[in-house]
């Protein structure tokens, strides 16, 4: 599925697909916009610059990253600053936490409740997201098996993007 927020022409995953990347980046604070008004929640400022740094590449970037360049913009030189702006935006589904990379990534669908997996490449750190069904496959089976219940997964799969499948030795 494409958000509509996405601004992508296909429904292959955002990181990888060729879309309108400023479609992209309008998109995805005009569908944070919208939620929080729609919530009720505060948009300040320094979240709404967080959330237009991850939307400005498709890679995950840790919270200095991010940091530095609310403190090149005038928004703070202190941790808190990015590491608060990361929680709400985590929390509300408007970006993810990649844990294998300690990274976060916008969130492509920010418009539908679903469970993301990440593919990484390990060659130049690009990150797609697509949605994943946490009722089917061999986990599902597992856990329904043992009575155990699903509340959240992280699926995160490393290998090469289309874009470095030329570049990857053999």
């Amino acid at each position: 599925m494409t958000s509509k927020s996405s601004g992508a022409s296909t429904d292959g995953p955002l990181g990888f697909a060729h879309h309108d990347h400023t479609a992209c980046v309008v998109g995805g604070l005009s569908a944070a916009e919208a939620r929080c008004a729609e919530e009720g929640l505060r948009f300040t400022p320094v979240r709404r610059k967080v959330l237009e740094i991850l939307l400005q590449e498709h890679r995950a970037l840790g919270a200095y990253v991010i940091l530095d360049k609310l403190r090149d913009d005038g928004f703070g030189s202190q941790p808190p600053v990015a590491y608060r702006a990361l929680d709400f935006l985590v929390t509300h589904g408007l970006a993810h936490k990649i844990e294998r990379l300690n990274a976060f990534i916008a969130c492509a669908h920010p418009d539908a409740i679903h469970a993301p997996a990440f593919m990484i490449c390990r060659l130049c750190d690009s990150v797609a997201e697509a949605q994943s069904e946490i009722t089917r496959g061999a986990l599902a089976f597992a856990a329904k098996a043992t009575g155990f219940q699903i509340e959240r997964t992280v699926v995160e799969a490393e290998g090469v993007c289309p874009a470095c499948v030329e570049k990857a030795p053999a």
